[in-house]
C-alpha cells in the first residue's frame, strides 16, 4: 500500500523505515529537511508541503498518518489535512493525543466522510526491530481496510507462548494490534497503559533504591551490604517473577552506570498518567498505584534519588527521552510518544 508519512522523529521515521521494509510505498513529510532527506535516500518519496503529500498518494483511499509530539501541531494538521483530503480518505493519529480530542476531530471530519483512527502506538526507538503494538479506535472498516499497514507494524506471533484458552485461531491481539472500538478507544486504552507503565516503573525505581540505600556508610557496618545493582537487575531477569522489558532496560543502563551517574533523575511525565488518573476520578475508580508514581515525578524535579535515576535511565531506554530541567511544560497537552 501506499501511505504518507508526517513526523519523522523518533518514531516516526523507523515505521516508515518498517513500512518500507515490508515492501510498502511512504511518501513522507517532516519540517526538517535533514530528517526528510534520510528517508528519501532509504527508498521513500520525501515532499515539502502537506498539500504535496496529499497531491502525490495516488491510491483510490489516500492514507495519512501522523506521528507529531505537540498537541497544537497535532491540532492544526489535522484541521489543515481535513481542508485537503477528500471522502473516504483515511488521517491517523499514532501520536499519544487525548481521547476527547480524538472523539470531537473524528465527528468534524466525519461530517466530511473523512475517516477517522486514533491509533495508541507503544514501542518507542526499538519498534523498527521489535515491532510496534497498535490499540486502535475508529470506524471497523477503515481499521479493515488499513490491516496491511497495521500488520506489518506489529510484532506478530513471534516467539511469546501463546496464551492457554485462547482457541479460537490467531486474533490480531496476538499478532500485536487491536481495534479497541470507537474513536477516541485507541487513544483511551494507550492512556491507560502508559498510566500503569508509570506505575511498574515506581515499583522498580523503589525496589532499587531501598537496595541502593543498604549499601550507604551511614549504617551500622553489621547491617550494610555491599550490594551489586547490576548483578540484582541481571538474577532477577532470569526465571524471576518480576522480569520485564523493563527491567531487561534497567539491568542494561546498570551494567555500564552502576552508579546511574549519567541519568540525571529528573522524570518529565508526558501526559498520560495525568489522563490515567482524571479518567479514575471521573469513574471514581481509586489508583493509588498510578497516582503516586505520578506525583513521584512531580517531586523528581526538586531532588533526585538512585530511584529516579533508575527511572531516567528506563525511558532513557525505551524512548530515547534524555531527561533535564531546561524546559519544564507543567501542563502538557501533547505528550511525546
Amino acid at each position: 500500500m501506499q501511505i504518507g508519512i508526517i513526523g519523522l522523529g523518533r518514531m516516526g521515521g523507523n515505521i516508515s523505515r518498517r513500512l518500507m521494509k515490508a515492501g510498502h510505498q511512504c511518501v513522507v513529510f517532516d519540517v526538517n529537511a535533514r530528517a526528510r532527506d534520510s528517508l528519501a535516500k532509504e527508498g521513500a518519496t520525501a515532499v515539502e508541503s502537506l498539500r504535496e503529500i496529499v497531491r502525490t498518494l495516488e491510491e483510490k483511499h489516500r492514507v495519512i498518518w501522523l506521528m507529531l509530539p505537540s498537541g497544537q501541531i497535532t491540532e492544526q494538521t489535522v484541521d489543515s489535512l481535513g481542508a485537503l483530503v477528500g471522502p473516504d480518505d483515511i488521517i491517523i493519529d499514532g501520536g499519544n493525543s487525548f481521547y476527547k480530542d480524538d472523539i470531537r476531530r473524528a465527528k468534524i471530519l466525519g461530517e466530511k466522510r473523512i475517516r477517522y483512527l486514533d491509533c495508541g502506538t507503544s514501542g518507542g526507538v526499538w519498534g523498527i526491530e521489535r515491532g510496534y503494538c497498535m490499540m486502535i479506535g475508529g470506524p471497523k472498516e477503515a481499521v479493515d481496510y488499513l490491516d496491511p499497514i497495521f500488520s506489518a507494524l506489529a510484532p506478530g506471533l513471534g516467539d511469546i507462548t501463546r496464551t492457554p484458552g485462547r482457541d479460537q485461531g490467531e486474533t490480531r491481539a496476538e499478532r500485536g494490534y487491536l481495534h479497541a472500538g470507537p474513536s477516541g478507544a485507541g487513544h483511551f486504552v494507550k492512556m491507560v497503559h502508559n498510566g500503569i507503565e508509570y506505575g511498574l516503573m515506581q515499583a522498580y525505581a523503589e525496589g532499587f533504591d531501598i537496595l541502593y540505600g543498604k549499601n550507604s556508610k551511614d549504617l551500622p557496618e553489621g547491617e550494610r551490604f555491599a550490594l551489586d545493582m547490576a548483578d540484582i537487575a541481571e538474577v532477577w531477569r532470569r526465571g524471576s517473577v518480576i522480569s520485564s522489558w523493563l527491567l531487561d532496560l534497567s539491568a542494561a543502563a546498570l551494567a555500564t552506570d552502576p552508579r546511574l551517574d549519567g541519568f540525571s533523575g529528573f522524570v518529565q511525565d508526558s501526559g498520560e498518567g495525568r489522563w490515567t488518573v482524571e479518567a479514575a476520578i471521573e469513574e471514581a475508580v481509586p489508583a493509588d498505584v498510578l497516582s503516586t508514581a505520578l506525583y513521584a515525578r512531580f517531586r523528581s524535579r526538586k531532588n533526585h534519588t538512585f530511584g529516579e535515576r533508575m527511572l531516567s535511565a528506563m525511558r532513557f531506554g525505551f524512548g530515547g527521552h534524555v531527561e533535564g530541567g531546561e524546559s519544564i511544560d507543567p501542563e502538557p497537552k501533547q505528550p511525546a510518544s
